[in-house]
């Protein structure tokens, strides 16, 4: 019987905080709490296991999917030791660094101000970063890659997305 009492004692506990998710007590809205589940991160590592840099990605057709259809677009933040730029195929040239959507590069490449459209989505605002929205075709997976500086054939970063 102590046992019994015990028990659902602590069920009775535990049962009233399942109501609250893991943003509970912030103050966020629909899109931040989206954009904060799809944001991920990786190092920008060179082939010689020395970080060069990191980058965030959201992937924002999970953020605004009404809006953001039909291409693959990423709100994309850069930090690198190096100043470097994203390769923007309009503006092609071999210092920059790739991010590729399984293997294929970009279509469109906007450099954003730090102060952006999409700088509520996240508390990382900072004038060292670079800002980018890329556009890709579309594709059933989403695995992006930033080529490493140096040799393009050496991965630097990778991101997986999965695809609901």
């Amino acid at each position: 019987m102590k046992t019994f009492l015990t028990i659902l004692t602590f069920l009775t506990i535990f049962s009233g905080c399942s109501s609250k998710d893991a943003f509970f007590g912030f103050d966020m809205d629909q899109s931040q709490k989206l954009s904060a589940s799809s944001l991920q991160s990786s190092k920008i590592v060179s082939k010689n296991a020395e970080v060069k840099g990191t980058i965030s990605v959201i992937y924002l057709n999970e953020v605004y999917p009404k809006s953001f259809n039909g291409h693959g677009y990423f709100y994309i933040f850069i930090f690198t030791k190096e100043p470097k730029k994203l390769y923007d195929p309009k503006e092609p040239s071999e210092s920059d660094m790739k991010l590729k959507l399984n293997s294929e590069l970009p279509i469109k490449v906007e450099r954003l101000a730090t102060e952006n459209r999409f700088s509520h989505l996240v508390d990382t605002k900072n004038e060292w970063n670079q800002y980018y929205l890329v556009a890709f075709n579309p594709s059933e997976t989403i695995e992006l890659i930033v080529e490493d500086f140096e040799d393009s054939n050496s991965v630097a970063a990778v991101i997986k997305y999965k695809k609901e």
